[in-house]
């Protein structure tokens, strides 16, 4: 299900009261460009899209979350008795528990990177994404590292890209993870002649107590063990048992 992109930015950046060239000139692109991207006649590249949500301060669940197909009431025969197995069903419409493939809101950037939300029900705890980088496609058009206020989480699934942080840089192949602070500066690139997809998990942009990983139990060592409180904390639990450490 393609995601009309410029006008929810649009409609969003009127409902704070925002002018075009405010806003342009904030995230630094011409307010032509994000004229051309509201009226659908071109796409942003990612770190152009990241720079918008987090300016006009909105989540990416946020933004695309307008699509969201809410379930409708139950009516007495979609109820079945305890300890009833469920009839086998061939429909195929997304609920809050699943969200079918052929409505997952899909956004087709600048430069061949795509993403597709998936299901997020009633959490507000992460965006979780597919996302394809064409060949030769990158995070930013001119090769510029981004930043923006998020954890980023994700698995490659087919492929080969590469991540850059900082100064350094990572080539990624099918099952490699990463898992990063996107406060620092970072570039994915496909350098390869084939796609590369994955699944990434932007946490971000929330009412969290957290500012970096640090934040999340990384750092303090000596503090006394408690059970974990969130997913998060159970994922930082298991990045402890990881081998070498």
């Amino acid at each position: 299900m393609q995601f009309d992109l410029g006008s929810e930015l649009r409609r969003v950046r009127e409902s704070k009261k925002l002018s075009l060239r405010a806003v342009a000139s904030a995230v630094g692109v011409s307010a032509s460009l994000l004229s051309q991207v509201e009226t659908g006649k071109t796409q942003p590249s990612v770190s152009t899209l990241y720079a918008l949500v987090n300016h006009l301060g909105i989540s990416l669940d946020a933004l695309m979350g307008t699509n969201r197909v809410m379930p409708g009431p139950l009516s007495a025969g979609d109820v079945s008795s305890v300890g009833s197995a469920p009839e086998p069903s061939t429909d195929r419409r997304s609920d809050a528990v699943v969200q079918r493939r052929e409505d997952n809101p899909v956004i087709e950037m600048e430069n061949g990177v795509t993403w597709e939300r998936l299901s997020v029900g009633e959490s507000a705890v992460a965006d979780p994404l597919i996302v394809t980088y064409a060949p030769g496609a990158s995070s930013s058009v001119e090769g510029k590292l981004m930043r923006h206020a998020a954890l980023e989480y994700g698995v490659l699934l087919e492929g080969r890209l590469t991540l850059r942080i900082d100064f350094e840089s990572y080539d990624l192949e099918p099952g490699d993870s990463f898992c990063f602070d996107a406060n620092r500066p970072h570039l994915y690139i496909n350098s390869s002649e084939t796609p590369a997809r994955g699944i990434w998990f932007v946490i971000g942009r929330r009412e969290m107590a957290y500012q970096s990983l640090a934040d999340l139990g990384h750092a303090d060592d000596d503090a006394e063990p408690r059970p974990p409180a969130s997913a998060v904390e159970v994922l930082q639990a298991m990045k402890a048992m990881r081998p070498g450490r």
